[in-house]
């Protein structure tokens, strides 16, 4: 991966989290290499996973990084409402309609969505993230996973002493 043009390119991994709204609790993380599409369609491998064992999910939420003809269609597909930033910036427009963005759900979503960046940055500085120790994808993603754990006991303890 590269950080910018000129730059020489690194090895890097990407860690990829899914979070319950409600609480903010993580509720899958996964760690590929760093890349163009990766965080797509870790995502959509998420999903999968969680409606293989029959967890209810109804809506993702995501940054405009997601707003893809093909991440909309694979959500679609599984029966998931998208609820990406809308990147109207983009040439050809946003691949998200008025039947996602007219519900006051998607308002809320966008604004929770927001508490995934909480769990990287404490992934990053308390769990040790921010530079891999180890050598390999599995054993980095162990750490994560680890790091995963302890983040949601630290959420746990937060949420009944409240």
């Amino acid at each position: 991966m590269r950080k910018s043009n000129g730059q020489e390119a690194k090895l890097s991994y990407g860690a990829h989290a899914l979070m319950e709204n409600r609480n903010g609790f993580l509720v899958d993380l996964t760690v590929s290499l760093a890349g163009n599409r990766a965080e797509r369609t870790e995502a959509v491998t998420m999903v999968k996973k969680l409606k293989q064992r029959d967890i209810p999910i109804k809506t993702v939420g995501a940054d405009k990084g997601y707003d893809t003809k093909e991440f909309v269609k694979e959500m679609r597909i599984l029966k998931v409402t998208p609820h990406v930033a809308a990147n109207i910036e983009r040439r050809g427009g946003s691949a998200i309609d008025g039947r996602t963005t007219r519900h006051e759900g998607y308002k809320i979503s966008q604004r929770i969505r927001k508490k995934i960046e909480e769990i990287f940055g404490w992934l990053k500085t308390v769990g040790g993230l921010r530079k891999s120790r180890f050598r390999g994808r599995a054993r980095t993603e162990l750490q994560a996973l680890l790091a995963g754990a302890a983040y949601n006991l630290m959420r746990m303890s937060r949420l009944i002493a409240a």
